[in-house]
């Protein structure tokens, strides 16, 4: 059913719809911690931030990191993926509502890490996510792959974990908002030996 969805490197110019999906994908922290960039940098919104962001040349996780699946003639999902550095201690945090996640990635120093997958919300239960997914395992080779889901995300935990992607650790989301509700951030990661053995199963 996905044979319809195409995917293609992103360009600089697809920088809008990069910041969109990726907030998406992080259930509004991106835009949580862009608002503050925003006020302290002089943008007007969080979303101009956000593209500002995603436009940088040499930022990890901007535009040159991202692959788009387009259908029905139009962007409808991102994956965002790159090799983690295998020291993160060094890494700075912009806001503290990172921390858990930060956390986590530390947990997959090295491996190959999918950052951001999302879709947009019309064009779900059509293949799109599985797509970007399996872009993203074949991207990685023989690395280990991680990423990191809510923990209330049960469509796409099912995905993974039909992938190969098994639970790793988990840690409480910063609760954004009074009215925000309780969730944890999971990681989860498919193996080096999973991948060996789909090769030559």
């Amino acid at each position: 059913m996905s044979g319809f969805v195409t995917l293609r490197a992103a360009s600089r110019d697809d920088a809008a719809e990069l910041a969109i999906l990726c907030d998406i994908a992080a259930h509004g922290l991106t835009s949580f911690i862009w608002l503050a960039d925003a006020r302290r940098e002089g943008f007007d919104t969080p979303m101009e931030c956000g593209r500002m962001r995603m436009r940088l040349d040499h930022a990890r996780g901007g535009w040159r990191s991202a692959v788009v699946a387009e259908a029905y003639g139009e962007v409808a999902g991102v994956a965002v993926g790159y090799q983690l550095d295998e020291n993160l201690d060094d890494v700075s945090l912009s806001h503290p509502s990172l921390l858990p996640v930060m956390e986590l990635q530390k947990m997959a120093a090295a491996h190959w890490f999918i950052a951001s997958l999302g879709v947009y919300h019309h064009m779900r239960g059509i293949g799109i996510g599985r797509r970007l997914l399996d872009d993203q395992i074949q991207k990685a080779g023989t690395r280990p792959v991680s990423l990191v889901t809510a923990s209330d995300n049960d469509v796409a935990l099912r995905l993974y974990r039909e992938r190969g992607f098994s639970e790793r650790a988990r840690r409480d989301a910063a609760r954004l908002f009074e009215t925000s509700k309780d969730y944890a951030w999971v990681l989860l990661t498919r193996q080096e030996k999973e991948q060996r053995q789909e090769t030559h199963g």
